[in-house]
Formats: structure tokens, C-alpha cells, sequence
């Protein structure tokens, strides 16, 4: 399985993935409008792929064959009061 991934021209660190480049027939146009312009960032095969950097690969072969894209979003942003209260509870 190959896909194509594409940068948000919108939203930092967001990414779209779609069966073949340049089709988005299958994408709800109220995403493709909150998603802005889509940049092609890479072709990406799935079969023989092991780890995606931000996106469990088994998720988006299934979102790509059941919906026919997949859309990783950046992660949460790090709670720094979180982190220093556990390095605290540590001491």
C-alpha cells in the first residue's frame, strides 16, 4: 500500500495522508478547507513500513482503507507544571 502525505498549509505540524497523490475525493471538504492548501511532503509505502514518526501505522492503513485519508495532528503540548510537580513527588 502506498500513500501520499501532505503538510497543512494552515496549521503547524499537521499532516494529511491519502491513498493516491493528489486525491482528495475522498476528504470531507470541511476539512480540506480547515486544512488550507495542501503541500505534498512525500510518496510513503505501507507495506514493509514498521513505525511512522507521530502515527500508528495499523491506524492509518485502516483510516486510509475504510475512509479513504488519515490525519495526524501535532501532539498536545508538554505540561511543564506536570512535569515539575512528578519531579518533585520524586524527591
Amino acid at each position: 500500500m502506498l500513500c501520499a502525505i501532505y503538510r497543512s498549509s494552515k496549521r503547524d505540524q499537521t499532516y494529511l495522508y491519502v491513498e493516491k497523490k493528489d486525491d482528495f475525493s475522498r476528504v470531507p471538504q470541511d476539512l480540506m478547507q480547515g486544512f488550507g492548501v495542501p503541500a505534498f511532503a512525500m510518496l510513503l509505502p505501507l507495506d514493509g513500513t514498521k513505525k511512522l514518526a507521530n502515527a500508528e501505522i495499523e491506524k492509518v492503513k485502516q483510516a486510509l482503507s475504510e475512509q479513504g485519508y488519515y490525519l495526524q495532528l501535532p501532539p498536545p503540548p508538554e505540561s511543564l507544571l506536570k512535569i515539575h510537580l512528578e519531579t518533585q513527588r520524586e524527591k
